[in-house]
C-alpha cells in the first residue's frame, strides 16, 4: 500500500520549471531513495511535498495516506505525521541537545515524550553524552544526528531526509545510514534524497533517478545497483556505455 503518492507534479521557480511531470509512490514500511546530481531537482520535490514552496505544485497531486496534501500548509502536513529533515541540518545553535528533542515533540500531549528522548539517545549515544551541550558546538555529524532525532520526536509515520550524508566523513556516513535502516526496521517509512547512490541503494527497497526535473529510471534498488548505466554514471564504475550514449538513452526513456 502506498503511504505517499505523487502524481505528475510540476513545480517552478520564477517561471522556470524545476520539476516537470514527476510521479512516484512510497510504499508503507519501505525506504525509497531519490538519486540525482546537483541541480536535478531532488530537494525541490521534497519541499513541494512538504508545502514549503508557495502555491506549488503548479500541476499534479500529492496524497498521503490516501488524503490530498497538495495546497495544505506545512504545519498541517506535519500534524498528519510527516517529519522532514532538511539539507544542512538547520539546528538552533543556542539550544541544547535536550531542548531540541523537546521541541521536536511540541505537537504531542502524550506521556511518552521522555521515553522517546531516551530512545533517541539509544540510536545516537553521543547525543545522550552531550544532552546539555549547545547545538552550535556540536560537530557536523552530531548536528545531523540531532536533526534526525528531533524529527523522530514527532513519532512520524513518514520520515523525509534530504542529503543526510552531506559533508560527513565516510565513517559517519556508514553510521548514519545504519541508523536510518534501524529506524525503518522499527516501523517508520522513509523517503530519502541522497547523492551517495551506493549507500542509498544499499539500504533502500526502491530507487528513482532524477535528471533535470524528470525521472529517467526507477526500479528495485538491488536491480539499480547492477544496472550498467547506474554503475557508470552514479556509482563511478566504468562500463562500455559512453556518456553520449547515456544522454540519448535518458532522452528516450524520460517518463512523466
Amino acid at each position: 500500500m502506498s503511504l505517499l503518492e505523487v502524481k505528475n507534479i510540476e513545480t517552478y521557480y520564477d517561471l522556470v520549471y524545476a520539476i516537470r511531470g514527476a510521479s512516484f509512490a512510497v510504499e508503507e514500511g519501505s525506504i525509497t531513495a531519490i538519486l540525482g546530481n546537483n541541480g536535478a531537482g531532488k530537494s525541490t520535490i521534497l519541499k513541494t511535498v512538504m508545502g514549503l514552496i508557495d502555491d506549488q505544485p503548479d500541476k499534479g497531486s500529492i496524497e498521503y495516506d490516501s488524503r490530498p496534501i497538495h495546497g495544505r500548509d506545512t504545519d498541517e502536513i506535519v500534524r498528519m505525521g510527516i517529519a522532514y529533515v532538511p539539507e544542512g541540518r538547520e539546528v538552533f545553535e543556542e539550544l541544547t541537545v535536550r531542548e531540541h528533542l523537546l521541541m521536536g515533540a511540541y505537537l504531542r500531549k502524550d506521556k511518552g515524550i521522555l521515553a522517546d528522548i531516551d530512545q533517541v539517545y539509544t540510536y545516537f549515544p553521543v547525543l545522550g553524552e552531550r544532552r546539555s551541550q549547545w547545538a552550535g558546538t556540536l560537530s557536523g555529524g552530531e548536528q545531523q544526528m540531532l536533526a534526525i532525532g528531533r524529527a523522530l520526536m514527532l513519532r512520524p509515520r513518514l520520515l523525509i531526509l534530504d542529503e543526510p550524508s552531506l559533508g560527513l566523513s565516510p565513517i559517519l556516513v556508514k553510521e548514519i545510514f545504519a541508523i536510518i535502516k534501524e529506524i525503518n526496521q522499527r516501523g517508520v517509512t522513509i523517503l530519502l534524497v541522497e547523492q551517495n547512490a551506493k549507500m542509498a541503494l544499499s539500504i533502500s527497497s526502491s530507487g528513482l533517478i532524477l535528471e533535470n526535473g524528470r525521472f529517467v529510471k526507477k526500479g528495485a534498488s538491488r536491480d539499480l545497483l547492477e544496472d550498467k548505466d547506474v554503475k557508470e554514471f552514479y556509482l563511478g564504475i566504468k562500463s562500455e556505455t559512453s556518456a553520449k550514449g547515456f544522454q540519448r538513452w535518458k532522452r528516450k526513456k524520460a517518463w512523466r
